[in-house]
Formats: structure tokens, C-alpha cells, sequence
């Protein structure tokens, strides 16, 4: 298993906890300081079952300032995701071909 992390972020701390309590094995990646690619976005975006918009935090300042109320098609979020990872909805855990957005955190659990 994978969780994207962010340390500052309640969620994930949340996340990462439920999953340490539950005897997980899971690698954690901060995708802030190491920014998933685009190809690697796809991947994500595939086990995810959804598209880019699907994962941009629409509340993020740097949303709010730059992209709101703009149009992009799929690659263009996955090139704005890729160079912002701010952008990206978090924790994300991945197990094997699934992948769930930790939003409430409990919901990790589904995929353990």
C-alpha cells in the first residue's frame, strides 16, 4: 500500500493512523516534496475510477487565484496537477489496482 501524504495535514494524519492501528504495511509518499508525474497521475486517476477535476482541492488558494471558473480538458489538469501538487485532494491510499480518496479518513479502510 501507498499513502499520499501530506504531514501538515489533519486528514492524513488520520489516515496514517487508522492504518497503523489496523497493522497496514504501506509506504508513505509526501507528493508534495516528490510530485507524482503525469503518468503516474493516470495510473492513480485509473484506480481512482475518476478523472483529474475529480482530485483538485477546489478550496486551495492557488485554485481559488489561478483556475477557478476556467475551463481545462484532462491533460491540462493532469500537467497543472503534476506541477502543483497542492492542487491534489488528500490522503490518497492505493492497494494493489484500487486506490480511495481518505475523505472522511475511515474510508480507507474499505480498501485495506
Amino acid at each position: 500500500m501507498i499513502i499520499y501524504y501530506n504531514p501538515d495535514c489533519s486528514k492524513c494524519n488520520e489516515a496514517f493512523d487508522l492504518l497503523k492501528q489496523n497493522n497496514c504495511e504501506f509506504t508513505i509518499r509526501n507528493y508534495l516534496s516528490h510530485p507524482p508525474s503525469v503518468e503516474e497521475l493516470k495510473e492513480l486517476l485509473d484506480k481512482l475510477k475518476c478523472k483529474p477535476i475529480d482530485i483538485v482541492r477546489k478550496k486551495e488558494s492557488l485554485y481559488q487565484q489561478l483556475y477557478a471558473y476556467k475551463q481545462f480538458n484532462d491533460q491540462e489538469w493532469l500537467n497543472i496537477l503534476s506541477q502543483h501538487p497542492v492542487l491534489i485532494e488528500r490522503p490518497i491510499v492505493i492497494n494493489n489496482n484500487k486506490a480511495i480518496i481518505g475523505r472522511p479518513p475511515q474510508l480507507v479502510l474499505n480498501i485495506i
